[in-house]
């Protein structure tokens, strides 16, 4: 089987290169050069552990190749962005275009899936253009919906190992999908129809985000009182029926941070308690920033000048690079226009160099900063010795 992975970013990549692992002929697509270029090289873009050697296997012996546009295959998969527009509203013009790429290729018997996150009703109205252009295929061809459920870091075992939720517009074209997962997936598949599948997706994140906002919001009201939060959270924990989550400085990625406003948008009569969910988890940054806001006025008045202030991390969870809709830039944003005149040193351990920040390794900045803000608890972060000469100010749990 030769399968062609549209989309070459935190998803499509892994997936094409396990697929390829598994004996599947693999052609990825990215509109990026540089990702082609890179991809063909045995180099990663991205940063995920054990990643590159299985990349530069699949290319050395053949399995996978990269280019900038589809060629004939016998199965093709979306695993491209949906963005936003406007105000939260799900774009899906990547998908329709990375669809319109694959269409004049299709051919009796393929399969296509998408594996985008995408509005209920999303892969039905993909299957609808398609037979639009190419009606001799009706009935001809398998679509279906699988979305991925992995977590950045841990990304090769939990494409193998997860469960997957497999929905097609039809049963053939579910079983047709199952067939393919099985080649690489361990986990079990769970057969449903695609609306089911998009729904499961998007579910699956609100409530995350849900359950994410309360640890949040706890995090405000024990900073009120007084109370140590990740004490409490642990003693909390000990019920046998509770399991509070972490809080941080915010929500980011592109699944947790993205993926309630597609039920919001669609469903906003019916999506209140998701609504204000998203606007716990979106004020947790703006509070982050106002700490250090009123620290830094704080310091400037018991010291007669303005600290130097440490950022530190701006991925939007611990030890990756991936910076999409990350909580702590926000952060630091917010931070860059209420005190311009005050040095910052950002730090991101994980990336070399970020377009909008000079950035500063992190023993530096923590020896250099009289006010350090953790945004995101790196493992580097925790091997740091306490200053107590510093005023630390702990969003994310490395001090817990």
């Amino acid at each position: 089987m030769k399968a062609c992975f549209l989309g070459l970013g935190y998803i499509g990549l892994p997936t094409a290169i396990i697929a390829a692992k598994h004996g599947v002929k693999v052609c990825g697509v990215d509109i990026n050069p540089d990702v082609v270029a890179k991809t063909n090289a045995g180099e990663l873009h991205i940063v995920e552990p054990g990643l590159q050697e299985l990349l530069q296997e699949v290319v050395r012996t053949g399995q996978m190749h990269a280019q900038t546009s589809p060629e004939v295959s016998d199965a093709y998969f979306i695993v491209v962005p949906t963005p936003f527009k406007g105000d939260h509203e799900p774009d899906i013009s990547y998908v329709e275009a990375a669809t319109r790429a694959a269409l004049p290729l299709l051919k009796e018997g393929d399969l296509f899936v998408i594996e985008s996150t995408s509005p209920v009703g999303t892969t039905e109205l993909m299957a609808e253009l398609i037979f639009s252009q190419r009606p001799e295929l009706k009935d001809k061809i398998y679509v279906a919906y699988c979305p991925e459920r992995v977590l950045p870091g841990n990304v090769i075992h939990e494409l193998v190992h997860n469960d997957r939720v497999i929905g097609g517009v039809n049963p053939e074209s579910t079983a047709k999908a199952q067939s393919f997962y099985a080649q690489f997936v361990q986990g079990k598949l769970h057969p449903t129809n695609a609306r089911t599948a998009e729904m499961c997706k998007l579910t699956e994140n609100a409530s995350r985000d849900a359950q994410i906002a309360f640890a949040n919001e706890l995090s405000l009201i024990c900073d009120k009182a007084g109370i140590n939060v990740w004490e409490l959270i642990e003693l909390a924990n000990k019920h046998p029926r509770v399991n509070i989550l972490q809080p941080g400085c915010g929500v980011g990625g592109h699944c947790i941070a993205v993926d309630p406003y597609f039920l919001t948008a669609a469903f906003p009569g019916e999506s209140q308690m998701i609504a204000l969910v998203r606007e716990r988890n979106n004020y947790k940054p703006v509070w982050c920033a106002e700490r250090i806001h009123s620290t830094a006025l704080e310091f400037e008045l018991k010291h007669g000048r303005k600290p130097v202030i440490a950022l530190m991390g701006l991925a939007f969870k611990p030890d990756i690079d991936d910076l999409r809709e990350s909580p702590a830039i926000h952060i630091v944003e917010q931070v860059q226009r209420e005190h311009p005149e005050h040095q910052l040193l950002i730090v991101e351990p994980n990336v070399s160099s970020y377009k909008d920040y000079t950035l500063t390794d992190y023993r530096e900045a923590y020896q250099r900063a009289d006010i350090v803000a953790f945004l995101t608890a790196h493992a580097p972060f925790k091997t740091l010795t306490r200053d107590t000469n510093k005023i630390e100010l702990d969003f994310c749990g490395i001090r817990k």
